[in-house]
């Protein structure tokens, strides 16, 4: 099997991956509300459980990262990870008392911290202007497994039976399901995934070299001026440099023996960049934004449509086709235009989006019809905007943090989306009655993004160093 088959087979592991995650998601969460409630919890137990689940994601995906760049490999971290998966749905099917199922949640959310792992991986094995339409595609996958996921409830909702001593029915069947899927994955990936070696490790690192070397011979027999232009290489650059310089002193095929890449590491240096804190800031509002809203939706279409769960699945389904199909778009465009022109467009769609929100929803008038049509149009631009912010800041954010440390990079972006969806539910539950205070305030949020991103528009770009580096070597 040559590279190219590997790599095919990897990605659609990966989405396979990202897929399931998604499933998980849709079968899980229209049941436990009820499940709690049969274990005799607490209203405020339904907030932790689905906090818990992206609270030790958030936890674990800097230190998965951290693990991933430290060995170079992905695949003996996705199967670990995948354990954490397995057992807490397992956890998840027993349901012994609210506490454990609690803690199932704490468990699984473990496993979804190697998505930072992923992320970095991806980095390494795609070409800058490709990357964009890879992450869109992966982003897909896992909307396609929320779309696909309530079509598996219409089976597991009629299980009724006993496995041993264990009660197999509609609220803990999603907990036995899942678990098998996980299992079955575990297999796919030992089958059918590779770790690619990095594309950066055979391009790019002698151009790098000699623009440094010669930078030297420039500054040391002369003054030392401290006018050369060495800020230009920034973190991203110092780290390609350094990399290629322990390239020359050995061949790469004994790259295992490569030295920490995380020697000279500064985490200020790295994340205290404006473009770093932009693209940072994005992933929360963003994130914060849309959990926000997920939260809203239901009790506003119970209140203004008397809509049943027929009609919120309904709703639901449409809207993850909306944002498929969005992605894909995103995919297509990114070819075309620049990661930066696609956040801008994003923003300015959701920024659109919030004040027809705040226009026409927060005090519905003209009858059903046209309050139900204002409902639509506002969720639809809503959701037409995520897939631009959402791809391009994440392609964005692999190009301009170093390449040898991505792992745990994306692991520190994966964790601020982490915070985003534990405070985005908590702001929105409590304000579902005071639709302008909560509105009013993703707005704001969206506006002073949206500046920050016209100044520093200029900076949301690869650095010009790599990107010299490149060209040359293509035209080498």
């Amino acid at each position: 099997m040559d590279n190219h088959q590997k790599k095919n087979l990897t990605f659609l592991t990966i989405g396979l991956i990202f897929m399931l995650s998604g499933i998980e998601y849709a079968v899980i969460l229209p049941t436990i509300w009820r499940y709690l409630q049969i274990l005799e919890a607490p209203p405020y137990f339904l907030g932790l459980g689905l906090s818990a689940f992206s609270l030790s994601g958030l936890l674990t995906g800097p230190l998965f990262g951290f693990w991933s760049d430290r060995s170079k490999t992905t695949k003996s971290i996705i199967l670990f990870s995948n354990i954490f998966e397995i057992v807490g749905n397992f956890m998840y099917f027993l349901g012994y008392s609210k506490w454990l199922l609690l803690c199932s949640r704490l468990v699984a959310g473990v496993g979804a911290g190697a998505g930072s792992s992923i992320f970095g991986f991806l980095t390494r094995s795609t070409q800058p202007e490709e990357r964009a339409g890879i992450f869109a595609a992966i982003m897909a996958c896992r909307q396609a497994g929320l779309l696909v996921g309530p079509a598996f409830n219409l089976f597991l909702r009629l299980c009724d039976f006993k496995l041993g001593p264990f009660v197999v029915n509609k609220y803990t069947s999603p907990g036995i399901f899942m678990c098998l899927l996980w299992v079955l994955l575990q297999f796919a990936v030992l089958a059918m995934y590779w770790d690619i070696p990095p594309i950066s490790s055979t391009e790019g690192g002698e151009v790098l070299v000699e623009m440094k070397q010669e930078e030297v011979e420039e500054e040391m027999p002369l003054m030392g001026s401290d006018e050369e232009p060495v800020h230009t290489y920034r973190a991203v650059n110092s780290d390609l440099v350094e990399t290629s310089t322990s390239s020359e002193m050995q061949p790469f095929h004994g790259a295992s023996k490569v030295s920490n890449p995380f020697k000279n590491f500064s985490a200020s240096r790295e994340f205290l960049r404006e473009e770093v804190v932009v693209l940072l800031t994005a992933q929360f509002i963003t994130l914060f934004n849309q959990t926000a809203l997920e939260t809203m939706v239901t009790p506003l279409t119970q209140r203004y449509f008397s809509f049943s769960e027929l009609g919120n699945s309904l709703m639901y389904s449409l809207c993850g086709v909306e944002v498929i199909l969005g992605f894909f778009f995103v995919r297509w465009l990114s070819r075309r235009v620049a990661d930066r022109a696609v956040l801008a467009v994003g923003l300015v769609i959701c920024c659109t989006a919030c004040i027809w929100c705040l226009i026409f929803l927060c005090k519905p008038r003209g009858g059903y019809g046209w309050e139900l049509s204002a409902f639509i149009i506002g969720v639809f631009l809503q959701l037409l905007g995520l897939p631009f912010v959402a791809v391009s800041q994440v392609s964005l954010f692999s190009k301009v943090t170093a390449e040898k440390t991505q792992g745990f990079s994306q692991g520190v972006r994966r964790s601020v989306g982490g915070l985003a969806t534990i405070l985005g539910p908590l702001w929105a539950g409590g304000l579902t009655n005071n639709l302008y205070i909560m509105l009013g305030m993703m707005l704001a949020l969206l506006i002073m993004i949206t500046v920050m991103t016209v100044l520093s528009y200029d900076r949301l770009t690869e650095p010009r160093a790599v990107q010299c580096a490149r060209s040359s070597d293509s035209g080498g």
